[in-house]
């Protein structure tokens, strides 16, 4: 298993600084983003030693205005790690606010730093 999740929470910080892999806990400073790993397992093993990783991530951003802008930019700063969006979904809110979800998935290789999409 190798950990990306540093990597993911790096890039989202470059969107805005209320990011947390918790349920977030500022509502005053927008947007809101949390970050869970939903994947990270062996895609590819030979001779016993594991050659690749799935990982999936899933995000969700909260705003009192819109989306729109902080989904645009998320995507950016996650793409560039090569990650691939694979869902991207309003989500209803209770509370009134906009809320998205976002997933993400790639494979890595775990002999260098390379990941790529394979579908």
């Amino acid at each position: 298993m190798k950990n990306v999740k540093d990597e993911v929470y790096a890039a989202l910080l470059k969107v805005t600084d209320n990011v947390s892999d918790s349920y977030p806990k500022d509502w005053a400073n927008f947007p809101a983003i949390q970050f869970s790993e939903e994947d990270n397992s062996v895609f590819e093993r030979t001779r016993n030693e594991e050659q690749k990783s799935k990982v999936r991530y899933r995000i969700d951003v909260w705003h009192n205005k819109s989306t729109s802008e902080a989904a645009l930019a998320i995507d950016k700063a996650v793409s560039a790690l090569g990650l691939v969006r694979t869902g991207c979904m309003d989500a209803p809110d209770p509370s009134g606010m906009k809320h998205k979800q976002m997933r993400y998935e790639g494979i890595i290789d775990m002999h260098s730093d390379i990941v790529y999409w394979n579908n």
